[in-house]
């Protein structure tokens, strides 16, 4: 067991050789689209990168729908396994869509023997997720 702090501590390293290791701005928040955004997860028992829609009813039903009209070519082009998920109930009760895609292997941010191949999991994944964005924003947008 790891006290809060050592954990704490496990965390901000791996997130600091994270960006070390995959030098590039990450889109993440700045998707220009309020309540649209890209996430990295990564905890004591799994990683994902997630594409997360939050905000009011209305504008996330508005962006699902246009996502899920998208679903084919992000599954054909970028991402296959991509998980789509319309209710997803976060940790701590808030309801969104997501859609994410894990990394099927046992891993923990507590472990730093998993932190190389989830690193590269994030940044071959995440880039790929990003381009579908960034090749498909104006009907996102629009």
């Amino acid at each position: 067991m790891f006290s809060r702090e050592e954990s704490r501590q496990l965390r901000e390293l791996f997130w600091t050789s994270f960006g070390k290791s995959f030098p590039r701005k990450w889109l993440l928040y700045n998707t220009k689209i309020k309540g649209f955004s890209f996430k990295f997860h990564f905890d004591t028992k799994s990683a994902l990168v997630a594409l997360d829609v939050e905000e009011d009813l209305e504008n996330r039903i508005k962006y699902w729908e246009k996502l899920e009209s998208l679903k084919s070519i992000l599954k054909e082009d970028y991402l296959p396994d991509a998980i789509f998920e319309e209710e997803f109930m976060l940790d701590n009760g808030k309801e969104i869509s997501r859609i994410y895609l894990p990394l099927e292997q046992k891993v923990s941010i507590h472990n730093k023997n998993t932190w190389q191949e989830v690193m590269e999991f994030f940044n071959e994944n995440m880039a790929k997720f990003e381009s579908f964005f960034e090749d498909y924003e104006d009907v996102i947008k629009d």
